[in-house]
């Protein structure tokens, strides 16, 4: 397959007809168009199924509840393509690792257990029963349960993601690494710190009550499309909305609906950012920084001269600790130093803060942009302490709101796949159950790649995902792959990781997808999931699965179970994945705010965890919600001693992507066509370097282990980006992130701030060329 590439700067608005264009040839491409037309009018309703995209939150008063990148995500899972025992044959490991990720998804769905021919290097089919006896075989093989690591999706559903995490704990392990270890783990633990609650304290109508909305760190019109709806409807009932991204985005820009005709047909769009700034990478905690010193002068103006200042006192001295000491931290920071770090001017950041000061109610929103530094952490507690000076918490149209990656991300960690989970939690399922969880806590993504390569790793059994292609630091992550004897992979496409198997063993499990039902023994079943506003929804798919050798994932996780541990006394692994309803029961039983849990599924929009925060209740030790006082990073390279790092890298995704599933070669938005391997440039950087547009560069981290880290061959494309910042894809990018660069407190690799330096690349034609 030959795609056009081109460099072509998109001139239209986000959304409109372009989107509508683009959803139409996904759904006819999956070769069952008319089916999966009907299936997007069940996507994201009530009787339906769920997204298997993001996690933005269902509004339920739409025709419409679906975007462009959510009909991708749908028509990619539903499709008639697969691959069977017949592909394997023909293509040995070796060839498919030689292809692009693109190629590898394209060709399908996995449609039956395969098992890994070290001999021949093919993957050939294997019984269920068989695999799930050569995992045991693995498993029981182990010196000590740790020698298993469970890695886990955040596309799972509570159902599957709690057996899996009762699984390990009965067998004696909090070895969870996840997908949330690798994107919002500051906002997770940022909250925790602060609020007490790790997760966002707004609803989804709180957008129609804002007066104003800072946007920090993310791209809505490729990442969450659905987030431009409610940010286009506030703006038109005049709430100000105030974007900080590094690259200008079109969706941040303006949004032409796709389900209004008239914006359809016509150059009709919506503007969606009042003002725009461009902070350096890394820059956020700063420019929040500087809001707060300029609106503290305002504040000490006012009470020095006798008036009421501008911070809302009562709420400080009634629910807060801490507030003088971050103050006097804001006060000594120096203008100059924010100016540098943030990359915006004193002018920049008092007209933001005039913009927030005049705002009865405000929220701050946030993706991964904020999180993947060295001190995101720190840069999720300033925004907070923003919040918190103006008490923008506990009332409608105000409060945080981290935008989660995944569908059901957020839900997984509630379900308890956490490797340091609360000691509450554990009491629980010792109370419930009758058995004694491990309470040291278990390995996050880096932690069990380093203990891979140490040979500390028997068995990897990863839930969904792509873990070699989404970790960092590619080539280590897939020779720590290696070291493991045993590789399972429960999915539902070919990706990457299928093909970096273990050195004894390696498992393909077909999985069912969101949108297929589920038949067990006592009938269909349905899943639940839980959106970035602690929304749980039923989710029920509709198609049949293409073969009956696909089973779900929780079917998948029971039968692991039951080979393992078939004589735990008191759970019946096979009874529990034959009704969905008894899990349902179980959970409610062991984690607060799913009481009646089954019972509460009944109700078509879902229904609301609650929010402590929200109620302006705070969990912390001292029931209080506490302001924290860091200094911004002297630099944001600490582990580099004295080296020159002439430029920061950003992994980003492109428009027809997700995660590391590429639907496609375009990048519509940015103007990228046909092409991925690009790398985005300030024009002037460009120039001073002696480069032209389109030249082919090198890339090359600038790090302190002696570990060459280099990608070859991107392609120079001019963008409105700072100077001394650049932007390529990920998986392409990933090679660059070194995996002991990660976030203080959280264990995130760095992956938006990466530095590194260019060489104009030597071509070489005799490089192998990959089928896309």
């Amino acid at each position: 397959m030959k795609f056009k590439t081109k460099i072509e700067p998109y001139r239209a608005a986000a959304g409109g007809w372009d989107s509508l264009e683009a959803t139409t040839r996904f759904v006819f491409d999956s070769k069952q168009a008319l089916k999966n037309m009907v299936n997007l009018m069940r996507m994201n309703k009530p009787k339906g199924f769920d997204c298997p995209g993001c996690a933005w939150g269902d509004d339920n008063k739409s025709l419409f509840s679906f975007c462009e990148n959510g009909a991708k995500a749908m028509t990619w899972e539903a499709t008639r393509r697969h691959v069977d025992n017949e592909f394997f044959a023909k293509y040995s490991v070796s060839k498919l690792y030689q292809q692009s990720d693109y190629f590898l998804e394209y060709q399908g769905r996995v449609v039956e257990p395969m098992r890994y021919n070290r001999k021949t290097d093919h993957y050939e089919p294997i019984s269920w029963e068989q695999a799930f006896s050569l995992i045991a075989k693995h498993i029981k093989a182990m010196d000590n349960p740790n020698q298993l690591e469970l890695y886990t999706s955040g596309r799972a559903s509570n159902e599957a993601s709690w057996l899996y995490q009762l699984f390990g704990r009965v067998l004696g392990t909090n070895n969870f690494p996840d997908c949330s270890n690798m994107c919002h783990e500051a906002s997770g633990f940022g909250l925790l710190k602060s609020l007490g609650v790790g997760k966002g304290t707004i609803r989804l109508n709180d957008f129609d009550h804002a007066d104003a909305i800072f946007v920090f760190g993310q791209n809505p019109g490729t990442n969450h499309p659905r987030m431009l709806h409610s940010l286009r409807h506030a703006a038109e009932h005049g709430a100000r909305i105030v974007t900080f991204n590094t690259l200008r985005e079109r969706g941040l820009e303006r949004f032409a609906d796709p389900q209004k005709p008239l914006e359809v047909v016509t150059s009709m769009a919506g503007n969606i950012s009042h003002r725009y700034y461009q902070p350096k990478l890394g820059g956020d905690m700063a420019a929040v920084r500087g809001m707060v010193k300029a609106l503290l002068e305002t504040h000490n103006a006012l009470t020095g001269a006798g008036k009421a200042g501008i911070f809302d006192q009562d709420f400080i001295s009634t629910y807060t600790e801490g507030v003088d000491a971050y103050l006097q931290e804001v006060a000594a920071t120096e203008w100059s130093f924010i100016e540098e770090q943030s990359g915006l001017t004193q002018v920049q950041l008092r007209e933001a803060a005039d913009i927030y000061q005049n705002a009865e109610r405000v929220i701050c929103t946030w993706a991964m942009g904020i999180t993947q530094h060295k001190h995101s952490l720190e840069t999720v507690r300033e925004i907070t302490n923003l919040q918190l000076l103006f008490g923008q918490l506990g009332k409608p149209g105000a409060g945080v709101c981290p935008v989660r990656g995944h569908s059901n991300v957020q839900g997984n960690r509630t379900m308890g796949i956490n490797e340091q989970p609360s000691q509450n939690f554990l009491d629980s399922l010792a109370n419930h159950f009758g058995f004694e969880p491990p309470r040291t806590h278990g390995h996050n993504v880096v932690e069990a790649l380093d203990a891979m390569l140490r040979d500390e790793v028997k068995v990897l059994i990863a839930l969904g995902g792509n873990l070699s292609a989404a970790a960092p630091d590619s080539r280590r992550t897939e020779e720590a792959l290696r070291h493991c004897d045993l590789t399972v992979h429960i999915s539902t496409k070919l990706n990457r990781s299928h093909l970096i198997t273990g050195k004894k063993d390696a498992l393909i499990l077909p999985a069912l997808g969101r949108t297929e039902q589920d038949i067990q023994l006592s009938g269909a079943q349905f899943v639940t999931v839980e959106d970035s506003f602690s929304m749980v929804h039923a989710s029920e798919g509709v198609n049949k699965p293409l073969f009956d050798t696909q089973r779900s994932e929780t079917a998948i996780i029971a039968g692991i179970a039951d080979a393992v541990l078939s004589n735990t006394p008191t759970i019946n692994w096979l009874e529990l994945a034959g009704d969905y309803n008894k899990i349902r029961d179980h959970i409610a039983a062991t984690i607060p705010g799913f009481a009646d849990f089954n019972k509460k599924c009944e109700h078509p929009g879902g229904f609301y965890l609650g929010n402590a925060a929200a109620e302006l209740r705070f969990p912390t030790p001292s029931k209080k919600a506490q302001f924290s006082h860091a200094p911004l990073p002297k630099t944001l390279f600490p582990q580099i001693d004295g080296a020159e790092v002439p430029f920061t890298l950003q992994t980003l995704r492109s428009h027809d992507q997700y995660n590391t599933t590429i639907y496609g070669l375009d990048d519509r938005y940015r103007g990228v066509y046909g092409q991925r391997e690009v790398l985005f440039m300030n024009p002037e950087d460009i120039a001073q370097l002696g480069y032209q547009a389109g030249d082919l560069v090198d890339i090359e981290t600038v790090w302190h282990d002696g570990i060459e880290r280099k990608v070859h061959g991107f392609k120079l494309v001019p963008y409105i980006i700072p100077r001394g910042n650049l932007a390529a894809y990920y998986p392409e990018a990933n090679p660059l992130v070194p995996m002991d660069s990660i976030g203080n407190g959280t264990g995130t690799p760095t992956s938006k701030s990466v530095p590194v330096k260019l060489s104009l690349t030597e071509l070489n034609e005799s490089e192998p060329q990959r089928l896309v």
